[in-house]
């Protein structure tokens, strides 16, 4: 699938309602780990922080944190030392940032108030990494994002959890609608509104789907994120982008990129 279409997603309008936001997210979240979609990206995310001699990841555009801890705890395990992970977002779901941060010991945080990832405050530091996220944002606003982590010298990985096949859309047509009603009783930390959205109102399985759909239209193919990576203007900044992963439901297009300084040298 090498087009992109940037057709409108319910989660992007600030006036969706939250509530119902949180249980979209919660949902993609609950999948995504259970489904170890970003296995892929664990190993070019070790490489990056070893790269850069760093320890500590800032995700920007988290959602729910979907997959966060998974990867956290991966990383951990790879590097055999203490992984730190902040969760920040324009739209927080305070709510799943502190039961992440429970669950996980406080090696995942959360930044409360909104992080716009076209412009990140200064203090806030660490290896950037966005999942699930970039295909919200519009060619410009996309171009912002690597651009503001080329001038503030940050690394960043991003990573979509998809290869961008039809077939991938014919399962979120034909399956997904049936898991969305089976798995909800099972989501952490439970919400009485999702069980409302999704069964007495569905209005949850109905954006869950339309939005994947129009997620899976939007995604930057690697072609794309190449075009992209090369209006950054940042002499010093090396970018790689590609394909990863071999099997189903665990493939990820990425692009990485670091300033040239941040090298670990011998």
């Amino acid at each position: 699938m090498n087009i992109r279409l940037h057709l409108f997603e319910f989660e992007d309008f600030p006036w969706f309602p939250h509530v119902v936001r949180e249980g979209m997210l919660d949902f993609l979240r609950f999948m995504i780990t259970k489904l170890g979609a970003y296995e892929a990206a664990v190993p070019l995310l070790q490489e990056l922080l070893l790269k850069t001699q760093q320890r500590h990841i800032t995700d920007l555009c988290s959602g729910a944190g979907g997959g966060i801890a998974g990867i956290q705890q991966a990383l951990a395990q790879q590097m055999q030392e203490p992984v730190l992970i902040t969760l920040t977002d324009l739209y927080p779901n305070i709510s799943s940032y502190q039961y992440l941060q429970a669950k996980s010991n406080n090696t995942i945080n959360f930044v409360a108030s909104p992080v716009d990832a076209t412009s990140v405050p200064e203090s806030i530091k660490g290896v950037r990494t966005i999942f699930s996220s970039f295909h919200h944002l519009k060619p410009e606003q996309a171009q912002a994002v690597l651009q503001d982590a080329a001038d503030k010298s940050a690394a960043i990985g991003i990573f979509e959890g998809a290869s961008k096949s039809w077939l991938e859309l014919l399962a979120l047509w034909l399956a997904f609608p049936a898991v969305i009603f089976l798995v909800t009783p099972f989501i952490h930390p439970f919400k009485l509104s999702r069980l409302f959205f999704t069964y007495l109102i569905p209005i949850i399985p109905f954006g869950i789907v339309w939005d994947g759909t129009v997620s899976l239209l939007r995604i930057y193919t690697p072609k794309m994120l190449e075009s992209m990576a090369a209006k950054v203007s940042a002499p010093h900044y090396r970018w790689r982008m590609g394909k990863a992963g071999s099997r189903i439901g665990k493939h990820v297009i990425y692009i990485i990129g670091y300033p040239d300084h941040q090298l670990k040298t011998n």
